[in-house]
């Protein structure tokens, strides 16, 4: 009998070039941001195929066209519109996002 534990997915240190900022400089030049994400996929059981699973690929991709799409005045817009993508797939129960301006 096995015992059920919470998943997590990890990803950690996603750096990526985005324009994002309120000063002119900031909206001039894009800058490193250093995105990590932890995600709360529940208990359910799965099988071994990656059609059952929040695809942490797949994650990182969606983070990447986001960041690529325009500029944002806030991190903490990012980081919310971040969160929303993850949520959107109902296996992820919870979204953890830290957001990093390297050079600020």
């Amino acid at each position: 009998m096995s015992t059920l534990t919470a998943r997590r997915i990890l990803i950690r240190d996603l750096e990526l070039s985005a324009k994002i900022g309120i000063y002119t400089h900031e909206r001039r030049d894009a800058q490193m941001i250093r995105i990590n994400i932890s995600l709360d996929v529940g208990t359910q059981p799965v099988a071994d195929r990656i059609e059952d699973v929040v695809s942490y690929a797949d994650v990182v991709e969606q983070v990447k066209k986001l960041v690529a799409a325009g500029h944002m005045n806030l991190a903490e817009t990012l980081a919310e519109r971040i969160a929303d993508l993850c949520l959107a797939d109902a296996r992820v129960q919870e979204a953890w996002v830290r957001l990093e301006k390297l050079h600020a």
